[in-house]
Formats: structure tokens, C-alpha cells, sequence
């Protein structure tokens, strides 16, 4: 199955899960996460896979999750709030976003990656 894989061009991170999946020959489509971030059908189904944890699917590190003062609010909005938030900014959802059918994984940890190819 061909992967989703929402990236940046300028994150260290991204590029290393690209590295990652090229080496095992992995198909994928990347998407950049700036210009088109994931739909929220695709931010639902990632919020269900992480237990209903919202800031998983944040990039709580981000300069717009800083300026937007989204430590303090995330907590005060509802899964709805946030998923329309996470829809219009790709610059706050944590990359890479990875969609593969009704599987996915946000962020890079190769030991978590190995299990999902």
C-alpha cells in the first residue's frame, strides 16, 4: 500500500523518514504539509489511532503553535476546534503526518516506522 507521507522540505525530520522509507523501498506520495495539510477526515482518523490525544497531532515546537498561545488553549477547545485549526495551518500539525489506508503515524520514531513496513 502506498504511503501519505505530509512533509516540509526544511525539516531534518522529514527528511530523514523519507530517507527511511526510500531505503526500504517503501512507495509513497509526499505532500507538502505547508501548501495542502491533511484533510480533516484524515486528522479524525489520526485523533482515533492516538486515543483521542490532541496534541499528538500538534508541532508543539513550532513558532505558529507558540504565537498562537496553543499550550494554553489547547486544552479549553474541542476535538472539532482543533482539527479545523490543524486543517487551515499545516505549519501546526506535527510532521511528518503519515497516512497509510486506515493506518498512520505522526512524527519519526524508526523503531515505530520499522513495525508499520
Amino acid at each position: 500500500m502506498k504511503w501519505k507521507v505530509y512533509a516540509y522540505k526544511g525539516c531534518d525530520t522529514c527528511r530523514k523518514a523519507l530517507k527511511f522509507l526510500q531505503a526500504r523501498r517503501v512507495a509513497f506520495e509526499e505532500v507538502p504539509i505547508r501548501e495542502r495539510p491533511p484533510t480533516k477526515a484524515e486528522l479524525e482518523r489520526m485523533l482515533k489511532l492516538y486515543g483521542g490525544d490532541l496534541r499528538k497531532l500538534f508541532n508543539t515546537s513550532g513558532q505558529d503553535y507558540q504565537q498562537l498561545n496553543l499550550k494554553d488553549k489547547l486544552t479549553k477547545m474541542t476535538a472539532v476546534e482543533a482539527i479545523d485549526l490543524l486543517a487551515r495551518n499545516g505549519n501546526l500539525v506535527k510532521r511528518p503526518f503519515v497516512v497509510i489506508g486506515d493506518r498512520g503515524v505522526v512524527g519519526f520514531k524508526e523503531e515505530e516506522w520499522e513495525r508499520l513496513v
